[in-house]
């Protein structure tokens, strides 16, 4: 399978690049403008096969693209590869518009090519371990009566939009499970200070299951905790690798193999099996890119939302 990666940037290097060093019957191949990033890394990881820019990649015949480059850039990283039937991994988020995410998927639906987000959190082994066969659409297990997720960073209020959509989207996805959240049926608390957005809670509830999601960036420290409450059973999770499971008063202590590296642990190597198994089939389940297209028309909802809040004082 020939798999390039465009953008060699800090995300790259930190959570993709290691791991697609070491992933076997991978031909790999590297894109980057930056000519001394792209030498060094190619060099760094043995990769044979570089490329420039788009035109670059596509004569090179790739099964599919990894695209990490900077946001406002994925639409135009994007449609090429669609447009050739080349299946295409994007991180989140998919663009900065809800506007613009959905005309992807659609171009990607046009086309019958996979589009997948790369939303890390939906694949945490030490989560899913334990939540996922909990989850309300299993019968077979007890039903999930509340998730809450916070994730907070220290003296880093933004602007809404970039507050949003680059950093409250991942709690945001995670409480979306079922892909049908609207913003019709959230409430909705924020703060501001000096103008930029501070904090943004968000509650909705579901049949009989209750959903938040929360960041501070005011808080005391950068910190993610998660919560997950089913009849007389409870998860906490203080990061990825170690948490709590509280029963019948009993306090069980749970967490990952010590030797779990920090892409495993964060889910980005469930995340990349995933990934390899769509380029091979060709074909994504319509229910997450529903969840993915969805996710993104709510961040846009919540920024019209705290904009209006700002600037109506």
């Amino acid at each position: 399978m020939r798999i390039a990666s465009i953008g060699l940037g800090d995300i790259a290097q930190k959570a993709y690049l290691p791991l697609l060093a070491s992933w076997p019957e991978l031909d790999w191949v590297m894109c980057s403008r930056q000519a001394d990033t792209l030498a060094e890394l190619a060099q760094q990881y043995r990769v044979a096969h570089t490329a420039a820019n788009v035109e670059e990649v596509l004569a090179l015949n790739v099964d599919g693209v990894m695209i990490h480059a900077a946001t406002h850039a994925h639409p135009a990283l994007v449609r090429p590869f669609l447009a050739a039937g080349i299946p295409v991994f994007v991180d989140k988020p998919v663009a900065q518009s809800g506007a613009d995410v959905e005309a992807l998927f659609n171009l990607a639906e046009k086309h019958n090519t996979p589009l997948f987000a790369g939303f890390n959190r939906r694949y945490l082994p030490l989560l899913n371990a334990h939540l996922n066969g909990q989850r309300p659409e299993d019968e077979l297990g007890s039903p999930l009566l509340s998730l809450r997720w916070e994730k907070h960073r220290h003296a880093l209020p933004d602007a809404p939009r970039r507050f949003i959509f680059d950093d409250f989207i991942h709690p945001l996805d995670s409480i979306n499970l079922h892909g049908d959240m609207n913003i019709d049926d959230l409430d909705v608390f924020a703060q501001f200070d000096e103008g930029l957005l501070a904090r943004l809670d968000i509650r909705w509830h579901r049949d009989n299951s209750l959903f938040e999601a929360s960041m501070n960036r005011q808080y005391g420290a950068t910190k993610e905790t998660i919560a997950a409450a089913y009849r007389n059973e409870c998860y906490f999770f203080d990061g990825f690798t170690r948490g709590e499971r509280m029963q019948d008063n009993q306090v069980a202590q749970l967490s990952l193999p010590d030797w779990t590296g920090m892409q495993a642990s964060k889910g980005f190597e469930a995340m990349l099996t995933h990934w390899f198994e769509v380029v091979n089939t060709g074909r994504i389940d319509a229910a997450i890119t529903a969840r993915s297209v969805a996710s993104h028309w709510v961040a846009e909802d919540l920024v019209a939302y705290c904009e209006a809040l700002r600037d109506n004082g």
